[in-house]
């Protein structure tokens, strides 16, 4: 398992004061709100920055972090991504898992047999698809619903799926 898990990416910079608009990549944007802190990769580094301020713009956050008070101290992280390690992560409930979690999984049929790896997990608002990559290399559409997941094992990396007519056409 991933040690951190991303929260959002860096998209440019707001105003000159410092701030920067980040694309949340969480399901839940208000969680901004309790966050301390949060990783910064910057590819060479991991820098731990401590928030010291967040508004909401449009589908982004604006956040200001504690020490950089200029546009020319954030600037050179647009593009970046934001993490949380695991232990300032949303707690999670019954059956629920981090995509990262289940990203690479064995993906089976009710009888065992393999149809390939999860690739990706879509969001559609409605519910989300497993995009499933087969040893020829197609992808596989399946719908996470009850009738058609039946089980999710993070810790032996597997997922058993109910075949729906058609699903495999």
């Amino acid at each position: 398992m991933e040690k951190m898990l991303q929260v959002g990416a860096i998209t440019s910079t707001h105003g000159i004061r410092g701030e920067v608009k980040v694309f949340p990549t969480t399901d839940d944007v208000n969680r901004f709100k309790k966050l301390k802190e949060v990783v910064l990769d910057t590819g060479k580094e991991q820098l731990t920055l401590e928030i010291q301020g967040v508004k909401f713009f449009k589908q982004f956050v604006i956040l200001k972090f504690k020490g950089y008070d200029s546009i020319n101290d954030i600037e050179k992280y647009k593009g970046k991504n934001l993490y949380v390690t695991r232990e300032h992560a949303v707690k999670l409930e019954k059956d629920e898992y981090f995509i990262a979690d289940i990203v690479g999984s064995v993906v089976e049929d009710e009888e065992g047999k393999v149809l390939g790896n999860l690739k990706d997990v879509m969001q559609t608002g409605a519910n989300d698809v497993y995009i499933v990559e087969n040893e020829a290399g197609q992808e596989l559409l399946f719908p996470v619903i009850k009738q058609c997941v039946l089980n999710v094992d993070v810790e032996q990396q597997r997922i058993t799926v109910h075949v729906m007519p058609g699903l495999l056409d």
